[in-house]
């Protein structure tokens, strides 16, 4: 998984990215906030954003703002990494749009442990994305009823598309996941089952 470093402070950029490559991580550094907004541009931008708060250019904060109003689909997964710790100055960042925070001084393991949430949230994301493609696909097939059918103006069985002539109840079920309970409507009920009730019956129905 790609992971953007946006680190003014050289040490703790080089820190952060040998950090994130020994665990398995592929990072993009990024010196500044405008460097930052440009990968995140990218098609394939890192899915998971490490924003320092203060950066030349662009802060953490702008650019947790602009990526949201930017990506409204797949967004990535946004950690502040900042020297604030009071709790209007997180709840700030938390609004702006960052997923997490780590404050520094951070604990390597700590900042791993947040990554792999991010991580998991990321694909939780993507399997998410696949299923809607999914069901938006499965609606669109289901749309294609709603056109024109070929159907016997007799026995009313369905043309299909082999050419195969199927029941009507049959059509649909292949077609979508419509279950039929079979009963009578009360026009049907006079016509066909009474005179079989009476049939069986007639003393009853005198």
């Amino acid at each position: 998984m790609k992971v953007l470093i946006a680190e003014d402070e050289a040490v703790a950029r080089r820190v952060l990215e040998a950090m994130l490559k020994e665990s398995g991580y592929e990072v993009i550094v990024a010196c500044d906030g405008n460097e930052a907004w440009d990968v995140l541009q990218a098609d394939h931008a890192p899915q998971v954003a490490i924003l320092d708060w203060m950066m030349p250019g662009r802060d953490g904060i702008e650019l947790c703002r602009m990526v949201r109003n930017f990506r409204k689909l797949n967004p990535p997964y946004l950690i502040l990494l900042t020297t604030k710790s009071n709790k209007e100055d997180l709840v700030a960042g938390l609004e702006a749009g960052a997923n997490d925070y780590v404050v520094k001084p951070f604990h390597g393991a700590e900042l791993c442990a947040r990554l792999q949430v991010g991580k998991r949230m990321v694909e939780l994301q993507s399997e998410l994305a696949a299923r809607i493609d999914e069901l938006e696909g499965a609606m669109a097939h289901i749309k294609t009823l709603q056109g024109i059918l070929p159907i016997c103006s007799y026995c009313k069985k369905i043309r299909n598309d082999q050419n195969y002539w199927q029941k009507l109840e049959s059509y649909v079920t292949s077609h979508t996941k419509v279950q039929f309970s079979h009963g009578a409507c009360p026009e049907c009920y006079e016509k066909h089952i009474v005179p079989q009730l009476k049939a069986l019956n007639p003393a009853q129905y005198k």
